[in-house]
């Protein structure tokens, strides 16, 4: 693939939308988890872990009994908020440097152990459930990339499956803006014939021929065992469309110079995601079921025979390929096995001619 190829796909926004839906979460990912993590700072005790809350209200009891300053103790009470009771019967099991007497006073300035009218939900516990090994944190990450991945594939089915079979519907009937929009593209000559196709379809013997937007001539001969032939199409008004080309497939046997027994015949057009192949074969390869089905995956297996004509159309571009001429070699090899020469006729023309 050259770069008019890669600058065409990158301009193409049902594929750059959905790549790049996964490049930014990948490095949302990157950034948010790796280069900058959040880091908390300036915490209230009720976040702190159990032992460091006990420490925390050991000093509080310790200075509020020592220097009879009770706004410290109701201070330190209210940031403890729902876990405060639970840390005042764990100091009292484990008081430590404290005295008895120290642990009453504070629990008479805060009121503490007097009951509520309406009882309070102990949200510590589950702060420190979801605390415990980051899982809440995991689980939200995996939803999130779950949510990202939904909407990177309903994006992609709206704008590449669901575009591509809406075209399919399109070929026959074709709007005013289509037309206008084929017009800018393939120059006026051809709107008579266009707007006819609009209007009613002409019976086949009254269609008027409409010339080619690019049309190429390309020859393989024995010995040229580096064949690739590639041809850039482009529109009148000078718009890249699209390229087309044959290049060697398969060989038969060994030695030198090769003998090609198939050739692959492609088109690639700028508003389709793939690129469309054909495989143009000898007579033995053609009859040998290895090989065909061998090939049959770059693309359909086509019979080599003077003048006959193979159609090969994209999403908005239709190729002829014409075997103009062609020879079997002579040599170690079965019978029409490999070819000598190769003309090859390729005519490229805009989607909206339905035949040719």
């Amino acid at each position: 693939m050259n770069l008019e190829k890669i600058k065409a796909l990158l301009t193409d926004f049902r594929i750059s939308i959905p790549v790049g839906v996964v490049l930014g979460l990948i490095l949302g990912l990157v950034i948010g988890w790796g280069i900058w993590p959040v880091q908390w700072t300036d915490l209230a005790p009720y976040h702190l872990r159990q032992d460091l809350r006990e420490d925390y209200l050991r000093m509080t009891i310790f200075t509020t009994t020592s220097n009879g300053d009770g706004s410290i103790a109701s201070k330190a009470w209210s940031e403890l908020e729902d876990t405060a009771e639970e840390t005042l019967d764990a100091v009292r099991e484990d008081p430590k440097y404290l005295k008895p007497d120290q642990i009453a006073s504070f629990m008479a300035i805060v009121g503490a152990g007097v009951p509520e009218a309406t009882p309070t939900i102990a949200l510590s516990e589950v702060l420190e459930e979801e605390t415990e090994g980051g899982g809440p944190k995991w689980l939200l990450l995996g939803g999130l990339c779950l949510g990202l991945i939904l909407i990177a594939g309903v994006v992609f089915y709206l704008l590449v499956i669901r575009t591509r079979s809406s075209k399919e519907d399109k070929t026959e009937s074709l709007g005013s803006e289509d037309v206008s929009r084929i017009k800018d593209i393939f120059g006026r000559d051809d709107m008579a014939v266009l707007a006819d196709i609009h209007e009613e379809p002409a019976p086949p013997a009254q269609e008027e021929t409409v010339e080619p937007v690019a049309q190429f001539m390309t020859t393989y001969a024995i010995g040229d065992d580096l064949y690739d032939d590639s041809f850039s199409i482009d529109a009148p008004t000078g718009e890249f469309l699209g390229e087309c080309g044959a290049g060697i497939s398969e060989i038969i046997g060994v030695g030198e110079p090769k003998h090609v027994a198939a050739f692959e015949v492609w088109l690639f057009d700028k508003n389709d995601i793939q690129t469309v192949t054909k495989v143009v074969m000898s007579a033995h390869a053609h009859a040998d079921n290895k090989i065909r089905l061998r090939l049959e995956s770059k693309g359909e297996p086509i019979l080599s025979e003077p003048g006959k004509r193979v159609l090969l159309e994209t999403a908005t571009l239709q190729l002829e390929v014409r075997i103009v001429d062609m020879a079997y070699g002579e040599g170690p090899a079965p019978d029409q096995s490999f070819f000598e020469r190769l003309t090859l006729e390729l005519s490229v023309w805009p989607k909206v001619r339905a035949n040719f």
